[in-house]
């Protein structure tokens, strides 16, 4: 069963720059792991400055390989230390 992971993030416009090379990087690795299906990333319209992050993965399994692989985990370091907080993710499954 497919699987969505949502990421949310508040972004200072002074880091947005940053953030988004980083995201592209994350992307470049991501679209090679298996089991990926695809991702978007948006800013809401209505609070500029706020990210949603949405991939889509054939399983679970599929997604917690890649959340423990090494090069996501460097990436990721990056993103965290840019935005200060550590990064949340929501896990959703279709009924």
């Amino acid at each position: 069963m497919s699987v969505k992971i949502l990421i949310k993030r508040e972004v200072p416009e002074s880091k947005q720059k940053g953030l988004n090379e980083l995201l592209k990087e994350m992307r470049t690795f991501c679209t090679q792991q298996p089991g990926y299906i695809s991702g978007e990333t948006l800013e809401r319209a209505d609070h500029p400055g706020e990210f949603l992050v949405i991939s889509t993965w054939q399983s679970v399994d599929d997604w917690r390989k890649w959340v423990i692989s090494q090069e996501r985990q460097e990436v990721q370091d990056k993103i965290d230390e840019l935005l200060g907080v550590e990064t949340r993710y929501e896990m959703y499954t279709y009924h």
